[in-house]
């Protein structure tokens, strides 16, 4: 009997002693969760009784050289509903049907979704937003939001870009900046009961929102606009389908303005630019991606006899030239078992390099490609940049098309000597043509400038890679001489200005397939021309009538400088005599 006690006593201390070492581990939880928890678990529980609304962020401006702004935002409305909190649904029904003119099954499908807030319409015009809040109903809540605007329309839309419905860049400028020019959105946080009510008496507690930077391009709004008008003239006169104007500081890259002509209007981007019918989504889509691609930095093209200036600077770097050495052309060459005609097919005659460069005559600059060689030939290429992307500051630049080195025989060297059967992009024949007569020295396109906050602080400027040593000063000298003789006395004498110096080349090329008699006209001109400043470059794609570029480009780019090299503060050399 006396050991039963003695095993009851132990059995109760061992129970008393399992409560107190449990209550020990309850009380000790209970301490790390009230102590060293409590933040975790407040907000845990504050989470579950805050409904949350985004303030959405005004995304910074783009502006011009001179502060003129091209991209800004237009106050908009967000309109949303909380079901818990509607006291009339059909009444809520009925003014958001009126005032936001969407159809009655849409917007009831979404004042009566059982969700903490439901969305009805995004960017709302703010007087909309504001005779809706006039109502004064329950549950419908009418936030602040901003909407990207354009105040030009279409001035260099396929460079700027757009934005979507989130605000965020989708093609341009806008999204190769999108990380300086998106800001980061605020909050609206509202406490809530278990029923999902907003608890008044809390009121409304707010995370300010943070404005984007301001991003300043090179892009110059008054030159811009006055190429684009030069560019639907040629466009409307020539019936053609395209016109690419690029303005270009030779010395450091600076786009100055950039012309795709037919451009769009970035406030209305989802419209076509072009009057078409009957087409299902899926080709209106591909007709939209084609209306926002940048011909000048997207899309390729056979240069043409623009491209005579790289081969002239590539034989004169490898001493295979001189300006003297004598030349014969009776409208054609031989080479291999091909006969490659000159453009004037009676001949040139015979003629010193000048001349034949002031003639743009085919059969001179491929008597330079065959003394260079392909394998030579080839690494000025790579000398040149060529065969590397400018790295322009645009999306979806295209690379340059060039013949395997192992397949350029004699009769592809030819071609390519003045211009034909290889395709590069507008802005890489820009690129290597001004590290050709700017002293030797690749720049790197581009339109980003610096960027500013909203106190008008820079807090970055955008530095570009320049590399030095692509032709020697002697030989860009003397690229820039010929230039000069080819605007005063020969096939560019259509860009010629009484008063300035021009320098430039004239190019006319065909388009594959051959058989469709279609061209591409073209002229790049710089100015003054022992010392460019200014790099100009029109191509008109596929022009009707006459398709000359000495006939019809070189004068858009002579009009274009004869207006603009004083704006540039570019000044007459009054020794000048010859005029177009």
């Amino acid at each position: 009997m006396r050991h039963l006690k003695t095993f009851q006593r132990k059995k109760i201390v061992a129970l008393m002693l399992m409560i107190t070492i449990v209550m020990a581990a309850l009380f000790g939880r209970l301490i790390y969760l009230m102590v060293f928890r409590s933040v975790y678990y407040e907000k845990i529980a504050q989470d579950l009784h805050e409904r949350e609304r985004s303030i959405k962020a005004a995304r910074g401006k783009i502006v011009d050289r001179n502060g003129i702004v091209l991209a800004d935002n237009k106050s908009v409305c967000t309109i949303s509903v909380i079901h818990s909190q509607i006291e009339d649904p059909e009444r809520v029904i009925e003014v958001l049907q009126k005032e936001l003119e969407l159809p009655e099954e849409t917007i009831r499908k979404r004042v009566e979704k059982n969700s903490s807030i439901e969305r009805i319409k995004t960017n709302v015009p703010k007087e909309t937003g504001d005779a809706i809040l006039a109502y004064d109903l329950a549950g419908v809540k009418v936030d602040e939001d901003y909407r990207r605007y354009y105040p030009y329309d279409s001035l260099a839309s396929k460079v700027i870009g757009f934005t979507g419905g989130d605000n965020q860049g989708i093609v341009g400028l806008e999204v190769r900046y999108d990380e300086w020019l998106a800001g980061t959105d605020g909050k609206i946080l509202t406490m809530t009961n278990a029923s999902g009510g907003e608890l008044e008496q809390e009121g409304e507690r707010r995370e300010e929102p943070q404005t984007g930077n301001q991003l300043t391009i090179s892009l110059d709004y008054n030159l811009q606009s006055y190429c684009e008008q030069a560019a639907q003239t040629v466009l409307q006169e020539k019936a053609a389908d395209g016109v690419r104007i690029i303005l270009m500081n030779p010395q450091n890259g600076e786009i100055l303005a950039m012309v795709n002509e037919p451009e769009y209007n970035l406030n209305e981007p989802f419209t076509l630019n072009t009057d078409v019918s009957g087409i299902s989504d899926k080709e209106k889509q591909n007709l939209l991606n084609q209306m926002w691609r940048n011909p000048s930095i997207n899309d390729t093209y056979e240069p043409g006899s623009t491209f005579k200036i790289i081969t002239t600077a590539a034989a004169l770097e490898q001493h295979v030239l001189s300006v003297s050495d004598r030349f014969y052309c009776p409208g054609y060459k031989i080479v291999e078992d091909r006969r490659i005609r000159c453009h004037k097919t009676t001949g040139h005659g015979a003629e010193d390099f000048t001349q034949g460069i002031m003639n743009s005559c085919n059969p001179v600059f491929i008597e330079l490609g065959l003394r260079l060689g392909s394998e030579k030939y080839y690494s000025y290429f790579k000398q040149f940049g060529l065969l590397q992307k400018t790295n322009v500051d645009l999306p979806g630049e295209a690379a340059t098309i060039m013949h395997n080195p192992k397949n350029i025989g004699q009769v592809e060297l030819a071609t390519i000597s003045f211009g034909q059967s290889f395709q590069i992009t507008p802005v890489q024949l820009a690129t290597t043509v001004s590290s050709n007569i700017n002293g030797g020295n690749r720049v790197t396109p581009h339109f980003g400038a610096y960027v500013t906050d909203e106190k008008g602080k820079k807090v970055k400027t955008f530095k570009y890679e320049t590399t030095e040593g692509i032709v020697s000063e002697k030989t860009s000298e003397t690229v820039r001489m010929l230039l000069e003789k080819v605007v005063s006395e020969g096939t560019g004498k259509n860009a010629a200005i009484k008063g300035f110096s021009i320098g430039g080349k004239t190019a006319t090329s065909q388009t594959l397939p051959r058989s469709a008699n279609k061209y591409i006209a073209s002229f790049l001109g710089f100015a003054p021309a022992d010392d460019p400043q200014i790099l100009g470059m029109c191509v008109i794609y596929n022009p009707q009538g006459v398709y000359y570029g000495g006939t019809i480009a070189a004068p858009v780019i002579g009009k274009i400088f004869e207006n603009i090299l004083p704006y540039l503060g570019i000044e007459k050399d009054v020794e000048m005599q010859y005029t177009n």
